[in-house]
């Protein structure tokens, strides 16, 4: 990685390996309950947020999964985002499932072979178990807690939004719908971009949404930038994408500043 970029990828650190900062968003009325995972090997704890059309109906609802998913971190923003579009009539009414975070540099990240990933997040590899407990361990918990349809997708940023961008290229039948702001392209020196077509070759006979975008920040711009370029001359034919390319947002401000106009765009049927 260039040293240029060097500067600005230390300051997004707290974003990307530890813990999420605290953030100041009402906590919304939800549910909590733990989990006891044999794929992480720990227990988890897990943030159920329901429509206030849930109670007084038999309707069964989309699910939109979300690491960061902690009461300190995203899951109050995004709950009280998704409440406030519901009410303004601008999405139908889905449930939100916030994964609390452990070991968040382990659980959002594959492999790398990268020396420079390694000096940042120690503990790595850990992508293909977490995907294994969201997917063989809370989706058959949360399709048992709660009136849920088939349809389900994943939302994250930086780090988080690497794990959805790996799912969505490596794995893209587990979810209907993919949203990532800013996702972490860099890593393991920017292997999913630089293997985008072949993984593409593969991709299944399904219809999938993807949304995603890129900052300012040049360490993921570059990269976000090239994937939308493969897209527009390789995209799958089922696949329904938009890129908002954010150069006026930083990497801090991008999530809060397109979660409206993503979460429209992907959790409505037409284009906009």
């Amino acid at each position: 990685m260039k040293k240029l970029f060097i500067l600005c990828f230390v300051s997004m650190l707290l974003l990307a390996c530890g813990n999420q900062k605290l953030n100041q968003d009402s906590i919304p009325e939800h549910e909590t309950f733990r989990i006891e995972s044999k794929q992480v090997g720990e227990t988890r704890t897990i943030n159920v947020w329901t429509p206030s059309s849930y109670q007084n109906s038999n309707e069964k609802y989309t699910v939109l999964y979300m690491a960061d998913g902690g009461i300190k971190e995203d899951f109050p923003h995004i709950a009280n985002t998704i409440s406030k579009l519901i009410a303004e009539k601008n999405i139908q009414p889905i449930i939100l499932v916030g994964i609390e975070n452990t070991e968040r540099g382990r659980d959002l990240t594959g492999f790398s072979k990268s020396e420079y990933d390694a000096q940042y997040c120690p503990l790595t590899d850990g992508a293909k178990n977490f995907r294994a407990f969201i997917t063989d361990e809370l989706i058959p918990e949360i399709n048992s807690k709660y009136r849920t349809s088939n349809k389900k997708g994943i939302i994250g940023e930086s780090l988080s939004g690497l794990f959805v961008m790996e799912t969505f290229m490596q794995h893209p039948e587990l979810f209907d719908f993919y949203i990532a702001f800013d996702p972490s392209l860099w890593w393991n020196n920017h292997y999913l971009v630089r293997n985008a077509t072949n993984l593409f070759v593969t991709f299944p006979d399904k219809k999938i949404k993807l949304w995603f975008a890129g900052s300012s920040a040049e360490d993921i711009s570059e990269y976000t930038n090239e994937l939308n370029t493969i897209l527009e001359n390789n995209a799958p034919n089922k696949l329904n994408w938009k890129y908002s390319d954010e150069p006026k947002e930083k990497h801090n401000t991008i999530f809060r500043a397109t979660k409206e106009k993503a979460l429209k765009w992907t959790l409505n049927e037409h284009k906009e």
